[in-house]
């Protein structure tokens, strides 16, 4: 194997999956360096949704959502078989946080910032004599019903889809491979790696950091730095029930007013998602008897044919870790937009990125892609006069668009 490249991509989870497809596409010389396997983290143990983010309206994320729903309606045309629209109800009950009059108003905005999709950006009230077809659902103090359209996917097969892509365009994937140290040369980034049990050096342009809940990790060992913010590891459990409620998706309030989805997976029943603060060895993330029982709890208020289940007869159950900027506020009530990081605003040599959506990968890509044409279009070899460390911004996905 060519041990120099233009790149190289730390982590094959969906966004260094779609940074490496999308560098390969430019045209560039592009490794993917991952640890565990393909979608081995986070990836695999989403709520398998590509959409828009409803509920980060409430939170007035207006650019995160219109850029979602853009990215959804491109993979629905572009990977039918990987994504697919799905009906989504949400109830109302007298008890709920949210009125009728505020989720019309919820859905209305995202209708219009979805565009027109065949007819699935509308969406409309379910009349009361249509309510018995609802799986079930609990009809005691409900006073209305909502339905919209999202989509659904595999994330962990839409994860090794893309890796494939980046692969048949030429990328070289390295897995399992950890890294070892990255620094800064007069001939690019040498980077130290271990894989099946040999230590092996290559050289690249530029380093890709996306290694997910490891990223702090990642960034460590190289030099120079990308100065990261402050961030924190959020825990997400989600919780698998044996049986079908049908081939509805039903987006519902927890009592502490959290949105918890309830939808059918492989002929089972899917219910997450929690959020709770992690600290510690990203591989050990495990959900806890709590958050199992919230969400057992928070689908049993809702569909009563649930309430003989008992915590023993969950399935499956998991937890996946986000990256989110460190705050006082919930996780709950944070922003998502992702973060992009450089050590060099003009020409970045070690880019990190923090976060990030399953269904805006494409859209964080293209802009790892226009941050790094600086350095990669640069003429070669580099000069021995370059400075190995440099001062660092920091920029987020809004700033880049």
């Amino acid at each position: 194997m060519s041990t120099d490249f233009d790149v190289l991509v730390v982590g094959a989870g969906i966004q260094g999956a779609g940074a490496a497809d999308a560098l390969a596409e430019a045209g560039y010389r592009v490794a993917i360096l991952e640890q565990l396997g393909i979608a081995a983290a986070t990836s695999s143990r989403s709520s398998k949704l590509i959409h828009g983010g409803l509920r980060y309206l409430e939170s007035g994320q207006f650019h995160l959502v219109y850029e979602c729903l853009r990215e959804r309606r491109w993979l629905l045309a572009n990977k039918p078989q990987l994504v697919r629209m799905v009906p989504f109800y949400i109830p109302v009950y007298r008890h709920s946080r949210r009125s009728p009059w505020t989720v019309r108003l919820g859905l209305t905005i995202y209708s219009l910032l979805a565009g027109v999709i065949s007819g699935h950006s509308r969406f409309r009230a379910i009349p009361r004599s249509e309510w018995e077809q609802l799986s079930g659902l609990n009809r005691e103090d409900l006073i209305a019903v909502y339905r919209y359209y999202d989509a659904q996917t595999d994330d962990a097969a839409l994860t090794r889809n893309v890796v494939e892509s980046a692969v048949a365009q030429g990328a070289h994937l390295i897995c399992p491979g950890s890294l070892v140290g990255a620094e800064l040369t007069s001939q690019g980034m040498r980077v130290d790696y271990v894989a099946d049990g040999q230590l092996n050096t290559l050289r690249a342009r530029v380093l890709v950091n996306c290694s997910g809940p490891w990223v702090n990790t990642t960034n460590e060992r190289c030099s120079p730095q990308t100065p990261l913010p402050p961030l924190d590891l959020v825990a997400g459990t989600h919780i698998e029930l044996p049986l079908a409620l049908g081939d509805k998706i039903f987006y519902v309030e927890a009592e502490d007013g959290r949105a918890v989805f309830v939808m059918p997976w492989q002929g089972r029943t899917l219910v997450g998602t929690t959020e709770r603060s992690y600290q510690g060895d990203p591989r050990d993330v495990a959900p806890t008897l709590e958050e199992e029982q919230y969400l057992l709890h928070t689908v049993q208020r809702y569909f009563p044919q649930t309430r003989v289940l008992r915590g023993k007869d969950i399935c499956d159950s998991w937890a996946g870790l986000r990256v989110l900027p460190r705050s006082k506020d919930s996780p709950f009530s944070r922003p998502r937009d992702t973060l992009i990081c450089c050590d060099d605003q003009k020409r970045p040599r070690v880019l990190a990125v923090a976060g990030g959506k399953l269904t805006s990968y494409r859209a964080t890509a293209r802009k790892i892609v226009k941050i790094l044409r600086s350095t990669l279009e640069s003429p070669e070899p580099e000069t021995a006069e370059e400075p190995a460390a440099k001062t660092g911004n920091s920029r987020s996905e809004k700033e880049n668009h």
